[in-house]
């Protein structure tokens, strides 16, 4: 943290109304998840042979993860391009990617049909290294323990632990290199996943540059998370909004948009499928959604004025993780048809205890966060504002 924005627990009381509806949430998340660990798959969603891939997949991990970069984003500004004013907002990014990585990857147990086999992902026995779902599996193992050691100091500051701290900051450079190669990796792989499976994704999504597109869509979510979460954490503990941060930052958000907009238009046009966007279906109406989301930033916080407004800068944070939200579900799920579909009887919506999981697993972040926030020095210290 910077010497001129220490990190306190910002304090006050864990059990209040938001408190009590997580822990409701993710009561029946875990009434859900016993069920389906007990009687299988099929007792509990409405995954098919059509459809093997439902929210718990597509939400809870590749959605989820990508909701977690805002660690990964801040880090790149503070450590790679030596931005160093934005040290403050390290931890609270951390703290959100943390939770979002880490859930993310228990996520992936949930999808499993033969959960007790999970062990064999990180077995060397079974490794697979030409599988692109084994590459995702090992980094993003490796960078949720990269994410709790680089987090470490905060709790090693709250417990006394000085000398520990000091010995982990002699080699924590090496851990945040790590943290900010291991996203990397991973994110473009998740876009892979979409080429390996070819013909099956609508060629609005089904391109070699959706690597590319996964990773610069991450970079520019998790600048949209940062902007979300410190308005959001703004809003409930009373405190001042980090304007002189927020800013810029959104500057940036819109500069890497811009690249990514760039990628993604100039790579439909080259490829020759900018066409099934006017096309009279479903696909093209959610693309058009989807890009109605990214381009909306440029009007909400395009200007000076708008990027002096909190509330502006929160809605175009959301505008950017809906757009991100958008860009994974249109291809995984909407645009994605294995031939299996309809005509054979095959169809896919989450049912209720799918969408009781996946809301679970969200409460459970967010409790996690109010604990350690009020309780762990992870918020820079500031006077309580109105």
């Amino acid at each position: 943290m910077s010497a001129h924005h220490p990190a306190a627990p910002v304090g006050g009381k864990l059990f209040n109304l938001p408190v009590m509806i997580c822990s409701l949430l993710i009561a029946a998340m875990i009434a859900v998840l016993f069920v389906r660990f007990i009687f299988g798959l099929g007792a509990v969603t409405n995954l098919n042979d059509g459809y093997p891939w439902g929210i718990w997949v597509v939400f809870d991990v590749v959605i989820g993860s990508a909701f977690a970069c805002g660690g990964f984003s801040v880090a790149m500004l503070v450590y790679i391009f030596n931005r160093g004013q934005y040290h403050p907002m390290v931890r609270p990014a951390l703290l959100a990617s943390l939770f979002g990585y880490t859930l993310a990857g228990i996520g992936v147990l949930f999808d499993l049909g033969r959960w007790w086999n999970f062990w064999h992902i990180l077995w060397p026995g079974y490794a697979n290294p030409n599988s692109v779902m084994f590459e995702v599996a090992l980094c993003i193992s490796c960078y949720i323990i990269v994410m709790w050691i680089e987090f470490s100091p905060v709790f090693m500051e709250q417990w006394g632990m000085k000398v520990r701290k000091q010995k982990l900051e002699k080699v924590l450079f090496f851990f945040i290199a790590l943290g900010t190669l291991l996203p990397m990796m991973h994110q473009s792989s998740l876009g892979t996943l979409l080429v390996v499976m070819g013909p099956q994704v609508n060629p609005l999504w089904q391109t070699p540059a959706v690597p590319l597109l996964y990773l610069l869509s991450a970079v520019t979510i998790g600048y949209g998370i940062v902007l979300f979460e410190s308005c959001v954490a703004a809003s409930a503990y009373r405190r001042e909004i980090e304007m002189h941060l927020l800013q810029p930052m959104a500057k940036i958000m819109l500069g890497m948009l811009a690249v990514f907009l760039t990628v993604r238009f100039g790579d439909l046009i080259v490829r020759g499928a900018l066409g099934h966007a006017f096309a009279p279906s479903l696909e093209a109406f959610f693309f058009w959604f989807e890009t109605a989301c990214f381009a909306a930033p440029f009007l909400i916080v395009g200007t000076a004025a708008g990027r002096r407004n909190p509330a502006r800068l929160f809605l175009a944070g959301v505008a950017i993780m809906l757009g991100g939200v958008l860009l994974r579900i249109n291809g995984f799920l909407i645009g994605y048809d294995t031939g299996l579909g309809v005509d054979h009887g095959w169809s896919y919506f989450p049912s209720i205890a799918e969408m009781l999981v996946t809301i679970g697993m969200f409460a459970l972040e967010v409790l996690g966060y109010i604990i350690i926030t009020r309780r762990f020095p992870v918020l820079p210290r500031v006077e309580a504002a109105h």
